[in-house]
């Protein structure tokens, strides 16, 4: 062609989550049998919907009005119904014009990123999600810019680390935190998110908090959400329902914005994301109608609880499995239904593997783990040999070595079993060689 049309940072759009899924599926064609633990879907491992929700569902599926067009912004109902909700809380006021609704958080990354001055950067976390990672590098055409997640310190941002990185790049402008945080299942102390807001307060910055998991945490006293803290610097809390009905195929997330009366070039900021919005019209109506229904029936504390105390079981199921095998390091996870398994140094190296039955499945892994990174040759081998498909930790932007597995599987023994399979199969991988 005779002009170059790939955008400069194509080349950065990588979500390893779902590309695993890829080489699942050609395993599967061999005669693999696929465990599928690589994507936080409640519902494919098996999760089913309170059938008090379905019902509330159900009679909004029997109105005509419920498949119509709604304001831009989100159904005004809704966004007065959760504006309500922050302002009990005591801490930022919002109104419902700081709330905009989008299709999943996935398009409300998408604007967010895709919409700042593509010299301005926003750093996030290391283990990074995917889907933040992956737009805030494609917007600069950059590698994203990252803070640490110690491991040695369960998982907590280096904070001195953080601001450093800051103080010395005056291109970011922005600090993006994951709490609970996805891989790790690490739930940041009120503290921590307090000293975050004080460096975006003294450098000037906003701060993105994806708080999809807000309402998945085992020890909430631990713990605040953005509004509690944020005081007068610029924020966006980006929420949802689908880990939390949960609802994930109905495509439906919000931000809710504070102090952008307060700071013109946020304001304006803001001002784009909401006309692209006013492009597509609207997100989905049905979800957002919904929302003051079940979040507002008396049961629905009652169900949170509930899903919080099941997950909270298995992150202690799986700990209690897997901590007990040598060459790795297994910390608890304190929210979100994730954890992440990180292989001590220096004991992953190019030459382990595990035994294959298949003949086509042990052709196709070893022919694509040449060149590739030691946790991934693992994951690969995992798939190959055991049929267990799980993420490489350094496909969350990391340098570490490991792998997440999730909380999600509703068979007890099934979840168990994987659990064990995956502690025998690094028994046997790191004594292969």
């Amino acid at each position: 062609m005779r002009r170059d049309i790939v955008h400069v940072g194509s080349g950065q759009l990588t979500y390893e989550i779902r590309a695993i899924v890829e080489v699942a599926n050609k395993l599967s064609s061999m005669g693999v049998e696929i465990i599928w633990e690589n994507i936080g879907d409640p519902m494919a491992k098996g999760e089913k919907l309170p059938q008090w929700i379905k019902e509330i569902i159900s009679e909004l599926v029997n109105e005509d009005i419920f498949y119509g067009y709604v304001a831009t912004a989100g159904v005004p109902e809704t966004r007065r119904f959760l504006a309500d909700l922050v302002n009990k809380r005591g801490g930022y006021k919002v109104s419902p014009d700081d709330i905009l609704f989008f299709n999943g958080l996935g398009d409300a990354v998408s604007k967010i990123f895709g919409f700042l001055k593509r010299e301005a950067r926003v750093i996030g976390p290391s283990p990074a999600y995917s889907t933040h990672s992956s737009a805030e590098a494609a917007h600069s055409g950059y590698e994203h810019l990252t803070y640490t997640l110690d491991p040695d310190n369960n998982w907590m941002p280096d904070l001195d680390e953080m601001e450093k990185k800051i103080k010395y790049n005056d291109s970011i402008a922005g600090i993006l935190v994951i709490n609970p945080d996805n891989p790790t299942g690490a739930v940041y102390p009120r503290e921590y998110l307090e000293t975050i807001v004080d460096i975006a307060r003294r450098y000037d910055l906003f701060v993105i908090a994806d708080e999809i998991y807000a309402n998945i945490v085992y020890d909430p006293s631990e713990t605040c959400q953005l509004c509690d803290v944020i005081e007068e610097v610029p924020g966006i809390s980006m929420r949802g329902i689908s880990k939390e009905y949960p609802w994930p195929g109905a495509r439906c997330g919000w931000i809710e914005v504070y102090n952008q009366d307060t700071h013109p070039m946020f304001a304006r900021y803001v001002k784009t994301i909401r006309d692209a919005k006013m492009l597509e019209v609207c997100s989905t109506s049905l979800p957002q109608y919904s929302i003051p229904r079940v979040m507002g029936d008396p049961r629905y504390e009652n169900h949170l609880k509930t899903r919080a105390k099941m997950f909270a079981d298995r992150a202690k199921e799986a700990f209690d499995i897997l901590s007990g095998y040598k060459g790795i390091t297994v910390l608890p996870a304190h929210g979100a239904f994730y954890m992440t398994v990180l292989f001590d140094d220096d004991v992953l190296n190019d030459y382990q593997k595990l035994e294959i039955q298949n003949d086509k499945a042990r052709d196709f892994i070893e022919n694509i783990v040449r060149g590739v990174e030691v946790d991934k040759r693992f994951v690969y081998y995992l798939l190959g040999a055991k049929g267990i498909c799980v993420v490489p930790l350094t496909g969350f932007c990391c340098k570490r070595k490991g792998f997440r597995i999730t909380l999600l599987e509703t068979d007890d023994d099934k979840r168990r079993a994987t659990w064990e399979q995956i502690g025998c199969a690094i028994k046997e991988y790191l004594a292969s060689a």
